[in-house]
C-alpha cells in the first residue's frame, strides 16, 4: 500500500512541466501560471502557509528512507531522500518577489505555492545531477553575482542589502546559496543539454526555403506612383483613353523625364504632392496585386500601366530589401537561433523527464 501511495505521489509530481531556460531563484523570468492538472488526477489540497514555519512532530520511520535528520522544519517535498522544507519554499518566494520588485504583494497564493513546489523539485533534481558531475562554484563567482544584483536593484551597500533581505525573512547567506545553486544548475544544463545541441547548414537551408515568403514579410521597399483616372462613369472607351495617357507618361519617363515632376502634374493620387513618393513600406501593407507589380521590378525600373478599380497605375521601384547579401546573412542567423532554441528546449525537456523518471519524489501537501 505504501508503494502504491508513493507511486501516486510520484505521478502527481511528474504532472507539472519544466520551464525551459528558467533558472530558479535568479529572478529573470516573470511568474507564469502553472500548467493545468490532468482531468483524471486529483488536485492536491491547498497548502495553508503559516506566519512562521511549524516544526515537524516526528522523524520518518527508520525502515523508510526520509529527509535529513537535522531538518526540524515542516517538509513539503522529498526528492531522492533530499528534503524541501516550508522555510525554503517561503524564502524562495520572498527572494523571487524581492528581485522582481513585488514587495508588499501579500501572502503567497495557493497557485504560487504549487508553482514553486514544481520549480523547486526540478531545481533539486538538477542540483543532484550537478553534484554527480562534481560541479563546483568559487566564492568569488558568487560575490560577483551578488554585486551585480545589487547594481541591478540599485542597492547602495551590502549592509543595505542585508537589511532589505532581513525585512523579508531572508538572510544574505540564503541568497548566496541560491546564487551558487543557480550557477551550478546553469553549468550542468550546459554540459548535459547545450553542448549536445547543434544546427547544420543543411537544416538552415531547408528552413529558409520552406519559410522564404514568411521571412520576406518583414523586409521593406521604397516606391513612387502615378495614378491616371478615367472620367467619372467612363465607358470602355474612357478606360482606353486613360490607358493611352498612362502609356504616354511612361514613355516620357523612359525618355528621361522626371518621374516626380510628372507625378505632381498628372497623378490623381494623394501622393502626387510628394512627387508620387509612397515612402518606405513593409511587405503586406499594400493590396496584394499592387505590391506584386512593384516587387516584380528591379530598382529604378518603371512598370507598365497596371489597371485597378481606381484607374491605371505606373510604379517605379526605388529600392527594396531582399534575402541576399547582408539581408540573407541576417536571416540565416535568425534561422540558426530559431532552430537552436527548438532543439535546446526539446533536449532540455527530454533530460528533465529522464532524471524525473529515475527519481523518487514525494509531495507532502
Amino acid at each position: 500500500m505504501r508503494r502504491a501511495l508513493a507511486a501516486g505521489l510520484l505521478a502527481l509530481a511528474l504532472g507539472g512541466c519544466a520551464i525551459p531556460g528558467w533558472v530558479p531563484f535568479v529572478g529573470k523570468k516573470k511568474e507564469e501560471p502553472p500548467p493545468p492538472a490532468a482531468a483524471a488526477a486529483p488536485r492536491p489540497a491547498p497548502l495553508r502557509v503559516p506566519d512562521a514555519p511549524r516544526p515537524a512532530p516526528a522523524a520518518p520511520p527508520a525502515s523508510r528512507p526520509g529527509p535529513d535528520e537535522h531538518v526540524t522544519d515542516r517538509v513539503v517535498a522529498v526528492v531522492n531522500n533530499d528534503a524541501i522544507t516550508l522555510t525554503e519554499l517561503l524564502e524562495a518566494i520572498a527572494v523571487y518577489r524581492y528581485e522582481n520588485r513585488q514587495a508588499g504583494a501579500g501572502p503567497p497564493t495557493d497557485e504560487l505555492v504549487q508553482q514553486f513546489i514544481t520549480r523547486m523539485i526540478d531545481n533539486r533534481l538538477q542540483l543532484q545531477e550537478a553534484e554527480r558531475e562534481k560541479i563546483v562554484v568559487d566564492d568569488a563567482e558568487v560575490e560577483d553575482e551578488v554585486a551585480d544584483r545589487m547594481k541591478r536593484l540599485n542597492v547602495p551597500s551590502r549592509a543595505e542589502l542585508e537589511k532589505v533581505l532581513e525585512s523579508r525573512g531572508v538572510t544574505i547567506e540564503a541568497m548566496k546559496k541560491r546564487i551558487r545553486d543557480s550557477i551550478r544548475v546553469q553549468r550542468v544544463i550546459r554540459r548535459k543539454v547545450t553542448l549536445r545541441v547543434s544546427v547544420t547548414e543543411a537544416e538552415i537551408a531547408r528552413y529558409l526555403e520552406a519559410n522564404r515568403q514568411k521571412l520576406e514579410t518583414g523586409l521593406s521597399y521604397h516606391a513612387r506612383h502615378i495614378l491616371v483616372l478615367p472620367e467619372a462613369g467612363a465607358s470602355d472607351a474612357g478606360w482606353e483613353t486613360a490607358r493611352i495617357r498612362a502609356e504616354l507618361l511612361r514613355t516620357q519617363i523612359l525618355q528621361g523625364a522626371d518621374f516626380a515632376e510628372l507625378a505632381r502634374q498628372h497623378s490623381r493620387d494623394a501622393s502626387a504632392r510628394d512627387g508620387g513618393d509612397l515612402g518606405t513600406l513593409k511587405r503586406g501593407e499594400l493590396a496584394q496585386d499592387i505590391e506584386a507589380q512593384i516587387l516584380a521590378l528591379a530598382p529604378g525600373e518603371v512598370s507598365r500601366p497596371h489597371r485597378s478599380q481606381l484607374g491605371y497605375h505606373i510604379f517605379r521601384l526605388e529600392s527594396k530589401e531582399a534575402l541576399e547579401g547582408d539581408g540573407l546573412e541576417r536571416a540565416r542567423a535568425q534561422i540558426r537561433d530559431i532552430l537552436f532554441r527548438e532543439k535546446y528546449e526539446a533536449r532540455l525537456d527530454a533530460w528533465l523527464k529522464e532524471i524525473k523518471q529515475r527519481a523518487i519524489i514525494e509531495i507532502r501537501l
